[in-house]
Order: structure tokens, then sequence, then C-alpha cells
């Protein structure tokens, strides 16, 4: 898509807050003096077998672009390719119905959608929402000395490749899909509270791809520390086993470049980092003061797995920097 629009003559608008510049998660545009639009789209391809956990998983995931930017959801359309000679088409209600529930669960209003005809399912939203235009959450606002918390475990990439195998648990697989479906709407209100300088979700780029942008944004550094990432359950193990989705091979080939290992951290299980994920969880940037209050807000609201993951320094040789 970057290279696509680079020959393209598009303007900067005087009401267009948050553009494609920085490959933000949404784009933000100035309605009033206290109100502005946030609008973003996405769709993907079946991440589990079972239609209504799919549907769930997808609207979620296209709802978190909206939280990410400090936004509040308002409006959603369905995006759907559906292979009408292949599946029934009470595969595309099961999918629409859990869809819809995560749409309510954003208590967001459903105005319709489109449908084509396609080889390939395919399913998502596009969504609507507001925030202040002084309070919108960037990929650039990140400062030296803020702390990393991330609020969602990684390795959705890795358990979703096991279950394709047969080779994943029941109650890994079950925990991961919990994990996708579950909106960041508690984690954007914890937030929202705090003074947060910089915000991204972390999908198809993989933590190390995501904070990666967040940093080259601010023009800084990340440290990551290896051993307070939160991984899915049987994550580790099922990658050691070389079941690992070729996404995340892609991402280290692109990101691998400005990314740093210490000896330390274990050669196996790194290209967990680079593991593309389906609806994770917000990577925020924050003071340290401010983290412990974001981190006990999490905990209290029931994100036990949210975690202090690194820090923010100066611009070194490489962006991000893996530490032990």
């Amino acid at each position: 898509m970057e290279k696509a629009l680079k020959p393209l003559p598009l303007e900067r608008h005087p009401r267009l807050l948050v553009g494609t510049e920085t490959a933000d998660d949404a784009g933000v545009y100035q309605v009033s003096e206290d109100l502005a639009l946030v609008q973003t789209i996405d769709f993907i391809t079946p991440i589990v077998d079972d239609p209504f956990s799919f549907g769930r998983i997808a609207a979620a995931n296209s709802l978190s672009d909206v939280y990410a930017m400090g936004g509040t959801p308002l409006t959603a359309l369905n995006l759907m390719g559906f292979p009408r000679k292949k599946l029934d088409l009470a595969v595309m209600t099961e999918i629409l119905r859990g869809g819809l529930e995560k749409i309510h669960e954003a208590e967001a209003v459903l105005l319709g959608g489109h449908t084509v005809d396609d080889d390939e399912l395919k399913y998502g939203l596009s969504v609507t929402g507001t925030v202040h235009p002084r309070r919108i959450l960037t990929n650039k606002g990140a400062r030296p000395g803020d702390v990393l918390i991330l609020t969602k475990k990684i390795g959705t990439g890795v358990v979703a490749t096991a279950a394709k195998a047969e080779m994943a648990e029941p109650a890994a697989l079950e925990t991961a899909v919990e994990s996708m479906a579950r909106l960041n709407k508690d984690a954007a209100r914890a937030m929202a509270a705090l003074d947060v300088h910089g915000c991204t979700d972390i999908t198809g780029f993989g933590l190390v791809g995501h904070a990666a942008e967040m940093a080259n944004g601010a023009g800084l550094s990340f440290h990551l520390y290896y051993s307070q990432v939160p991984v899915l359950p049987r994550a580790r193990e099922y990658a050691a086993l070389g079941l690992i989705p070729a996404g995340a091979y892609c991402n280290r080939d692109h990101f691998g470049k400005v990314t740093s290992f210490h000896s330390q951290v274990p050669g196996a299980e790194r290209i967990l980092l680079f593991d593309p994920q389906t609806s994770g969880g917000l990577l925020i940037a924050l003071s340290p003061s401010e983290g412990e209050k974001l981190l006990r807000a999490l905990r209290d609201g029931g994100i036990q797995e949210a975690a202090l993951i690194g820090a923010v320094a100066p611009r070194e040789e490489k962006t991000i920097i893996v530490d032990p």
C-alpha cells in the first residue's frame, strides 16, 4: 500500500489530523473544535474453523484500531468476501452473528455492509469512531524514559498454525481464541484516564514490527525485555516444533534488519517476537509513574496479563534492542 500510494498526489487537508504519513492505525478527521472522527477498515481470512469465533475475532481486530487512537467506536459496516458456491449461507450468518456480538459489546451501531462473491472467505469491518482532537493517540508520541506496557499475550499466529496442523491442545487454542476475541475496550478506558504519550495495537507486523513503527515515528529506540513479554500457553513449545506462520518469517526478514538481540535471548524463541498477531493487545508508551498507575488499573479491571515489557531510549544504532 505504501509503495502504491507514493506516486499519487495526496493532499494534506487542514482538517486531516492523522493521515497516511506515520503508518498509524487509523485516520482522524476534525469535525469541530471538540470532535474528530476516527476511521479505519480491516478484514482478515479465517484464523479458526468455527464461523462464530471467526466473526468475533475479525470484528474485535477491526475495532481495535479505533481504541489504539484513543477513540470510541461509533458505527460499523460489515465487509465480506464469501464463496457462495462452496459454503452454506448458514456459515455467513454465524460469522455476522459473531461480529455483531462484538459491535454491540463495543457499544457501537451496525449500519449495514457489503458482500461480494469471492473464492476466499474474508470478513471484517469498516469502523467510525470519535475522539477529542486534543486526546488523539498516535504511534509517534513516545518520549525518552517512557516505559512500554503491553495489554495482551503474543503468540496467536503460532497457536493458530499449530491448530491448522491439528497439533494444538484444545485448552491452548481456546485461550488464544478468547484473547483474540477480547476487545481492547477496557484497556483503552484505563489509559484514557492517564497521560499516555503514544499507542498502537499489535497485529500483522508482530510485536517487533509495530514497536519499530512507534520507535521510528518518534525518532527513538525501544528496548524490549524478552523475559517480561507475556506469551500464550504452549506458544513457545509450538514455535520450537517449527509451527510458525509464514508471516513471522516475512516480519523477521524486514524488521530483523533494525533489531538486535542480546545473546541470552534464546535463539529458537526469537521468532515469537515477529509472530503476526490477530487482534493483539495495545502497546502503550507513558512515563514510569503513569505506567505504574496503568498497570494497577489494567489488573484491577481483569487484564491480568498486562505487563511492562520495555523502555524508550534516545536513538541508538538499532531501532529495537531485545534484552534478556
